[in-house]
């Protein structure tokens, strides 16, 4: 198998540091808004009255608002189509929290625009301290495994290669391995594994 400390470490760098907290954060919105309607609900079956949902200017409620906005946050602002702009806008001024994880998830992925490895460190470790500051706690995970895998990250910025081929090499091996169910003599497995993917 090969080692992660070779390259970049891939399976960390942008989606679970950015988008998966980000994700975090709207999905724990979005189950809060789903219980509110709930609680609305049942209080006006108990009053014997019809519930009638809060809906935004753009004809969204709540939770259709955080649900169809799972894309939007995904990408970059000049990205959003004119559609997306409106209910980003929303969005973001009903949900000042989600903005500001939005920016700060935008913050993470400019620093992997950088070609020098100090100046890339250096905004690792800044973003790390930012984390701390605005208590984004959603992001708490992954500024402690960021803080922790940092030098291996920092090998991207070398000659900006990532483990990508390594993991997919390793994927083929571990399915390989599964298909024999399990591995009984070693050197007849390691003598195939030689003749398939050398």
């Amino acid at each position: 198998m090969f080692s992660r400390k070779q390259f970049g470490y891939r399976s960390f760098s942008r989606s679970k540091a950015g988008n998966g907290s980000l994700a975090t954060s709207r999905i724990k919105l979005r189950w809060e808004a789903i219980e509110k309607e709930n609680q609305a609900i049942k209080i006006a079956k108990e009053q014997g009255i019809k519930y009638v949902p809060i809906v935004f200017e753009n004809e969204d409620t709540p939770k259709q608002l955080l649900a169809r906005s799972r894309y939007i946050i995904a990408k970059k602002t000049n990205e959003w189509t004119p559609n997306q702009k409106v209910r980003a806008e929303l969005l973001f001024k009903i949900y000042p929290h989600l903005h500001q994880a939005y920016k700060h998830t935008l913050e993470f992925r400019n620093i992997y625009e950088q070609t020098s490895k100090e100046l890339a460190k250096e905004q690792f470790l800044n973003w790390i301290e930012k984390t701390k500051l605005l208590k984004l706690n959603d992001f708490n995970t992954a500024a402690n495994s960021l803080k922790y895998h940092l030098e291996t990250i920092l090998n991207f910025f070398i000659k900006r290669h990532t483990n990508a081929n390594a993991e997919s090499f390793n994927s083929k091996i571990k399915l390989f391995r599964a298909n024999l169910r399990g591995v009984v003599d070693v050197k007849f497995f390691l003598f195939r594994m030689e003749k398939l993917f050398a």
